[in-house]
C-alpha cells in the first residue's frame, strides 16, 4: 500500500494548483482519503477529506469555498484543486488513506497510510 502526493510548487497569491494523490497496491475508492498540511513551526492540520465511494466531503473552514477534493477512480487518484491561494496556505501537503472507508473526518489518527508530502509555497 503506497500513496504518492504530487503537484506542489511555487505560486503567486490568488493563483491555483492541483495536488494529486496516487495509490498503488490498493484501490483508493475503498478508503476515505484526507489531505493534511503542516506549515513550519505549526501542527499538522486537516484540510479536506472524501469518503470511500465518493459522495460526502469535508473541508476545513480556512479553505472552504477555495479548495475542492475529488476522485478519479479510473486513475486510482484523488485530487485537491486549490484556488485563490493565500500565503497562509504555504505548507507541506500530505494525502492519507483510512481503512474506515465510510468515515468523513480529518482526525489524523484515523488515517493509517500516509504519502510523502509535497511542498506548496504561495508567495509573490
Amino acid at each position: 500500500v503506497q500513496l504518492q502526493a504530487s503537484g506542489g510548487g511555487l505560486v503567486q497569491p490568488g493563483g491555483s494548483l492541483r495536488l494529486s494523490c496516487a495509490g498503488s497496491g490498493f484501490t483508493l475508492d475503498d478508503y476515505a482519503i484526507g489531505w493534511f498540511r503542516q506549515a513550519p513551526g505549526k501542527e499538522r492540520e486537516g484540510v479536506s477529506c472524501i469518503r470511500g465511494g465518493g459522495g460526502r466531503t469535508m473541508y476545513a473552514d480556512s479553505v472552504k469555498g477555495r479548495f475542492t477534493i475529488s476522485r478519479d477512480n479510473a486513475k486510482n487518484a484523488v485530487y485537491l484543486q486549490m484556488a485563490s491561494l493565500k500565503p497562509e496556505d504555504t505548507a507541506v501537503y500530505y494525502c492519507a488513506a483510512s481503512g474506515f472507508g465510510n468515515i468523513v473526518t480529518m482526525a489524523s489518527t484515523l488515517y493509517d497510510h500516509w504519502g510523502q508530502g509535497t511542498q506548496v509555497t504561495v508567495s509573490s
